[in-house]
């Protein structure tokens, strides 16, 4: 069961690309569907075994490396954290799988896509089950493969050309850093298994450099994958795939890992204090930055996009305050909101024919009631309004900021509160354009138009539950005070700041409350006093624009980085490597080079006596120069035989 629980979505990756033609179309996605379903099942399982009954297992597969002092087997480690990224990703993978059949039915590469979502799912299981840490490099390089892959699905388009390579260059970056780190790991520590490394970094003391820059190295990677301030631009641009790779990339794997990868070395980063507080600065200005920019877009699925970078930053800073457990508890709720948020915009595009502006949608609700009602609850958990899911942990993460009772602290508390009020703002911004205003689509676009059909509806329905209720059901279970159940998997914070977030003022309990509930009134007067001249307006406004641009930053790295990287491997590189030198020795410059040769040679035979005896009078001053100007260092013997070759040679 335990490998099977990893294996089953390659198997189903494997039949949905090449058993269409032995079980026919319908049988290929029913075994598919039935692949990832028992995965889940399995998860759950483990998840009940390994969290509530306490139980870690490590399972080794095989032995994959045996070099001298190197070994690393390949290994399944089932720990609280890895069971609740697995609920994680296989539910939500189960429902976009079951969405995408009915999503892309009409797209002549639905197996492709199939096989592609289904490989994406177990790398991202290898990842999050990976017992050291090349493999999980093996299944942190494999979702980014798959997200390339995903983004650029609809690969004539060359705007999908685009992202893929700008996603997979950016987080390049980021997996040069996790590569540093694993070689500085096995360099200091000889081993790369996790429970070694974690068990013995306790007892280093005076090495606070070398930690600290393996955590510097670490945390490189997850700004990439995870796409905070810097390494972010990849995330927007990547809605450019098909809707359903959105969810799945944004819900549950691409952009988790790289929190995922944060949490499972919590027990190194605990100790590298000055680390921690630069992980709270990038987060907190990662959820500040994206919240903002997401005030301003009007492609339905970039706010959206901007939302997870906006929540992955509360994350990070929750991870930077060493409250772990609160970040993956926000981790595990908003992957189900955001999936919800995600499929419900899909909906949206598809009954609108692949319309995302929301300039040019409008009073949808009557049109799609059902889409609009679950898009509405998506919002509202995505706010953390009052007893939906999002509440339980992105309150906490706020609160935990205050109780850390630190500059960085307070810091991340006052951008996070202020991010949640543009959070609100930008959230009921984008469900009044969408559902709510008047229409701006002729009404023969609208004829015909229906709701999600079942096989879309059906994820819609069983997503909504958990974005309402399983805040509430698993905050006692994953936060409350005295559970033991991430057990040593997550270390506890260097104080009491869960203890001092419960007694904290209740006013300031209520700041992230009354922040949602003003940019909520807010967004209403807004777009109430703007209505239909909103787009225009927003146009003309120079602080929409530089929001819009998303704070210019691509414009920056277009004329700072990009232009004069091409311009170095245009004119080095390409023109003076490629085209000089390797052309020059290559098998062109070689044959250009004897054609010349010969050619000269060809000159000196053209049967003129005059030169035939210029050339013998030169080779013999040449010669004679030679010899008696080095006559003394040679032998009589070698000076004879000299002497006799010139002879024989006239």
């Amino acid at each position: 069961m335990y490998f099977s629980l990893v294996i089953l979505p390659l198997i189903a990756s494997i039949f949905r690309r090449f058993g269409g033609n032995l079980f026919g179309a319908k049988g290929a996605q029913i075994i598919t569907l039935s692949c990832v379903s028992l995965s889940f099942i399995f998860s759950t399982i483990r998840f009940y075994n390994v969290g509530i009954l306490g139980n870690t297992i490590i399972i080794p597969l095989l032995q994959w490396f045996n070099s001298g002092y190197f070994t690393c087997d390949w290994a399944i480690f089932l720990d609280p954290i890895t069971v609740v990224m697995l609920v994680v990703v296989t539910s939500i993978s189960t429902c976009v799988h079951m969405y995408s059949t009915e999503y892309m039915s009409a797209d002549p590469h639905l197996p492709r896509f199939m096989s592609y979502l289904s490989l994406f799912t177990f790398f991202m299981l290898v990842l999050v089950t990976a017992d050291n840490f090349i493999q999980l490099f093996v299944g942190w390089e494999g979702v980014g493969l798959c997200s390339y892959l995903l983004i650029n699905f609809w690969f004539t388009r060359i705007e999908a050309n685009k992202a893929a390579m700008k996603a997979i260059i950016v987080n390049r970056i980021g997996d040069f850093g996790v590569t540093l780190a694993i070689m500085r790991i096995f360099r200091y520590f000889n081993r790369i298994d996790f429970i070694t490394v974690f068990a013995t970094v306790s007892n280093l003391t005076g090495n606070e450099s070398f930690i600290n820059f393996i955590a510097v190295c670490l945390f490189i990677g997850a700004v990439g994958k995870s796409a905070q301030i810097g390494l972010h631009t990849w995330l927007p641009d990547a809605m450019e795939g098909p809707t359903p790779v959105s969810a799945l990339i944004h819900a549950a794997t691409m952009v988790t890992a790289g929190v995922f990868l944060i949490i499972r070395c919590s027990p190194l980063f605990i100790h590298t204090e000055e680390i921690l507080i630069y992980i709270t600065l990038i987060g907190s200005l990662t959820a500040f930055f994206a919240a903002t920019s997401g005030l301003a877009q009007f492609d339905l699925k970039k706010v959206v996009a901007y939302s997870t970078c906006s929540q992955l930053g509360y994350m990070v800073f929750a991870c930077g305050l060493s409250c772990f457990s609160v970040s993956l508890f926000h981790l595990f709720n908003h992957a189900f909101f955001k999936a919800l948020l995600f499929l419900s915009c899909g909906s949206v595009i598809h009954a609108l024919h692949d319309e995302q502006d929301m300039r040019k949608m409008g009073g949808l609700i009557s049109i799609l009631p059902f889409t609009s009602v679950l898009f509405f609850i998506g919002s509202l958990a995505l706010i953390g309004f009052p007893f939906l899911t999002g509440f339980y942990s992105k309150d906490v993460v706020i609160e935990v900021a205050y109780a850390h009772y630190s500059i960085s602290g307070r810091f991340a508390h006052w951008l996070a509160s202020l991010s949640a009020m543009f959070t609100a703002f930008y959230s009921f911004r984008l469900f009044y354009l969408t559902f709510l205003r008047k229409t701006n689509r002729p009404k023969a676009s609208l004829e015909q138009r229906h709701d999600a059909p079942f096989m879309m509806a059906l994820p819609l329905r069983v997503l909504a539950i958990p974005s309402i209720f399983i805040g509430y059901t698993f905050r006692d279970l994953f936060i409350g005070l005295g559970t033991d159940f991430f057990q040593n998997s997550i270390p506890s914070p260097l104080n009491n700041v869960y203890i001092e977030s419960e007694f904290i003022p209740v006013h300031i309990k209520l700041i992230p409350l009354l922040a949602t509930l003003f940019g909520i009134f807010s967004a209403y007067l807004f777009m109430l006093g703007m209505n239909s001249n909103y787009p225009e307006l927003a146009n003309k406004n120079k602080i929409m624009l530089f929001l819009n641009q998303k704070w210019h930053f691509d414009n920056v790295y277009n004329r700072y980085v990009r232009k004069p990287l091409l311009n170095v491997g245009y004119r080095y590189t390409f023109m003076g490597i490629d085209r000089g030198f390797l052309e020059l020795m290559g098998p062109t410059g070689l044959i250009r080079f004897f054609s010349a040769l010969t050619g000269y040679s060809g000159l000196l035979h053209r049967g003129y006596l005059f030169q035939y005896i210029f050339v013998f009078t030169l080779a013999v001053t040449f010669f004679m120069t030679y010899f008696f100007l080095f006559a003394s260092t040679l032998t009589t013997s070698r000076a004879a035989i000299i002497v006799m070759l010139f002879a024989f040679r006239l």
